[in-house]
């Protein structure tokens, strides 16, 4: 079964003489549980192609559907349900709040779910515990490492367990060593069933991929 399957995908900016195609008439499909790799130079249409994939920027033409669900034909509020269900999301950026506790970020995810503060706290320090950070739940964004913030916001993708989680240069931030054990991390979860979309600019990360997604001037060409 395909979790996600991209069909005649385009995306225009602009208008007139202004307009920019930044994907054109792309098809694809992502088998559940695979680990896949997007690359590309800047500007290729990446970035964007993610944010397609991730619900967030709907395409001027052409279907995205998600575990069976047509992602554009829902209207934005489910559109959002959606997003909290299905997908985990990973910045390169981290964007953690820096004045909430490791805990309470990873809990942010759950907001608007309907359960009690105690079983968020329970699911929030689960997916720190998975994540190697079991012990660090009292602590704030400053007081740790840069691994340790990109694994926190792992744990915030994986804390309501979704079934596809998108990542965006995951270690663009990260050296060499701390960008390999991200890695590692991000394969164990694959392993555990999730199936994980990486945009990345190094070979070395892709390599953990099952396959690569390569976008050349908005175009995809797939290579094994």
């Amino acid at each position: 079964m395909s979790t996600i399957i991209g069909q005649s995908l385009s995306k225009l900016y602009g208008h007139g003489d202004a307009t920019v195609m930044a994907i054109e008439d792309m098809d694809f499909q992502i088998t559940s549980g695979e680990f896949v790799g997007i690359m590309g130079e800047s500007g290729a249409g990446k970035s964007t192609l993610l944010a397609i994939m991730g619900a967030m920027n709907a395409p001027t033409q052409g279907s995205l559907t998600v575990e069976g669900i047509d992602v554009y034909g829902l209207d934005s509020e489910r559109r959002a349900d959606f997003r909290r269900e299905f997908l985990g999301f990973i910045f390169q950026s981290f964007h953690l709040i820096p004045y909430l506790n490791l805990e309470e970020n990873v809990m942010l995810p759950l907001a608007t779910i309907r359960a009690p503060r105690r079983r968020k706290q329970a699911m929030a320090r689960e997916a720190l515990a998975a994540v190697g950070l079991g012990d660090k739940g009292h602590r704030l964004p400053g007081e740790i490492s840069g691994g340790e913030k990109e694994r926190t916001a792992i744990a915030r993708a994986i804390v309501n367990q979704p079934p596809v989680i998108l990542a965006d240069e995951p270690t663009g931030n990260l050296d060499s060593k701390t960008s390999g054990e991200i890695m590692r991390l991000l394969q164990e979860l694959n392993g555990k069933g999730s199936t994980i979309v990486m945009v990345t600019h190094s070979r070395e990360c892709a390599c953990y991929a099952d396959r690569i997604m390569h976008v050349a001037d908005g175009r995809l060409a797939e290579a094994a």
